[in-house]
């Protein structure tokens, strides 16, 4: 019964547990589903979402460290108060340092085993899109495909503290490159997903051809795209 109302929560792809209550939350909170320092029911939530509550649990602990929710001592967590500067604040930083990896992998050139790391990598997100439509588990395989595309972005570029400067970043709201909160209609997320891996695609290209400022621009946009395609953060714009 869980697994059915899973799937209907989204839209019939089927998410493992965790990361299918973490990715409602964030919707819920980027939906303005609760209030600003309005304790989260745990019971509540997670008969809302037909799991157990120690999922929401989990899932709640990962939020705070994405500066979704605050901790209430005893009394379990709360929605943040979030500001649309908060979030395009957070955003722009993001986009600014992948941007310079970006750069300077397209200034330094890509090694043999870089190009065929990115390779292997985007070939992953080709399969998730070549059907056309988000089967199940795509969510998933997306999650984990975008998380390798960015971390093995920063980390070819060659310079640790972009790496450290994001993990700080990636502590405010929505500003994680992974933070994903999709929207119940499969049709308009496989839109957002696939155009997010367009321009993993695009960046990459601009990288081979040593377009160091296409590359960086195209990061920064590909940063700002977060929020444009979604309808859920309509009321941060």
């Amino acid at each position: 019964m869980d697994d059915e109302r899973n799937a209907q929560a989204q839209g019939g792809r089927r998410l493992k547990p965790g990361q299918h209550v973490i990715i409602s939350l964030r919707r819920m909170i980027a939906e303005g589903s609760f209030r600003p320092g309005e304790r989260i029911a745990e019971i509540a939530t997670a008969e809302a979402l037909g799991v157990s509550r120690m999922p929401v649990r989990t899932a709640l602990r990962a939020l705070e460290a994405e500066g979704l929710v605050e901790k209430l001592g005893a009394r379990g967590y709360a929605a943040r108060s979030i500001s649309a500067a908060d979030i395009h604040g957070a955003i722009e930083v993001r986009g600014v340092l992948e941007g310079l990896a970006a750069r300077r992998l397209a200034v330094r050139g890509l090694t043999p085993a870089e190009d065929a790391r990115f390779a292997a990598c985007l070939a992953e997100g080709e399969a998730i899109f070549a059907k056309g439509t988000l089967a199940q588990g795509d969510v998933d395989r997306f999650h984990d495909y975008n998380l390798a595309f960015h971390n093995l972005l920063v980390e070819a570029s060659g310079n640790p503290s972009i790496g450290q400067a994001l993990e700080r970043n990636d502590h405010l709201p929505f500003a994680s490159a992974v933070a994903l909160a999709l929207e119940n209609e499969p049709a308009d997320e496989f839109a957002h997903l696939h155009s997010a891996h367009r321009d993993h695609l695009a960046v990459i290209a601009a990288i081979r051809l040593g377009d160091a400022p296409a590359a960086e621009r195209g990061m920064a946009e590909h940063a700002r795209a977060a929020l444009g395609s979604e309808r859920l953060f309509q009321r941060f714009r």
